[in-house]
């Protein structure tokens, strides 16, 4: 997973051989302009930092590290920082959207997340939340800089407010909520969502649609898919959990549309399927791909 922009030319590819691809993307031809070489195991994510900040890539891997890549003024990526305060394999990553700052949650098997947070000048520090997960971080998903439930109207007071929070999910079947206290200069509990019998694969916060309803999709090892949903998450209560489908292998990776009304499901059968929410509450298939058979 990249968190790939559309408008951006290039493309990153992760594997298990240690490496990162960059590829430049036209049209519909992929040309590899260079191989990023620093990990000492397999690659397991990659997200992309915010242009407004600079182009910059991070990877997380086995080797217990995080390593955030940038592309210098003459288009070579090179490795200028090195985050390697984990005790065991680094499992995702993703960059906070660019409203929230400059910051990389990172969740480990060692049940830890650390959030980085960008001080200027290249430097970075950062905040560690300890147990997270006891058995292991899987995943970790930003919530929309504005929260659904923000006024879309100016004069209001939480116009301007900033939405600091993400989801988790881990080997204890549980997805969590955080919340950074700006008054205490650190990250809370703020939700915990029981309902996964098995480990949390992948957890998705949907983009904000403009709507007052926050969506949170969840993966798990047994296949099933899950859609939490909160009117108001200033209050931290999230509705009871609806079961989006029962795939009959585990789901790796889910991931929104931009307009957050399509969700993409990928798994252990090779496939990867696109699905939407009808008028009357129920999630239907569009769209089913093999990329083993070819068209």
């Amino acid at each position: 997973s990249s968190g790939i922009n559309a408008e951006w030319p290039l493309r990153p590819g992760c594997s298990t051989d240690r490496t990162i691809k960059v590829f430049e993307v036209d049209k519909n031809n992929f040309k590899l302009i260079q191989t990023l070489s620093g990990h000492e195991g397999p690659v397991w994510q990659l997200s992309w930092m915010h242009p407004m900040y600079g182009n910059a890539l991070a990877s997380c891997s086995y080797d217990k590290k995080v390593i955030i890549w940038r592309e210098t003024d003459r288009g070579q990526w090179v490795k200028f920082y090195t985050h390697d305060i984990h005790a065991s394999s680094v499992n995702s990553i993703q960059w906070a959207p660019p409203d929230t700052g400059l910051m990389l949650a990172c969740g480990s098997s060692d049940g830890n997340i650390s959030v980085l947070h960008g001080t200027g000048d290249d430097k970075f520090t950062y905040r560690l939340i300890e147990k997270a997960h006891g058995t292991g971080v899987n995943a970790v998903s930003w919530a929309p800089s504005h929260s659904g439930s923000t006024t879309l109207d100016p004069s209001t007071k939480d116009y301007d407010a900033i939405n600091k929070r993400f989801a988790s999910g881990g080997g204890d079947n549980l997805v969590k909520i955080w919340k950074f206290n700006d008054e205490k200069h650190e990250w809370e509990l703020e939700a915990k969502l029981e309902g996964h019998t098995n480990w949390i694969r992948d957890v998705a916060w949907a983009p904000d649609t403009g709507f007052t309803t926050s969506t949170i999709a969840s993966s798990c090892q047994d296949g099933k898919v899950l859609i939490w949903q909160c009117k108001d998450v200033s209050k931290g209560i999230w509705d009871k959990k609806r079961t989006m489908h029962q795939f009959n292998d585990v789901v790796w990776h889910l991931s929104w549309s931009i307009m957050g009304d399509i969700l993409a499901v990928s798994g252990g059968d090779n496939k990867v399927s696109l699905w939407k929410e009808s008028h009357k509450g129920a999630w239907v298939c569009i769209s089913n791909q093999d990329p083993n058979q070819s068209n």
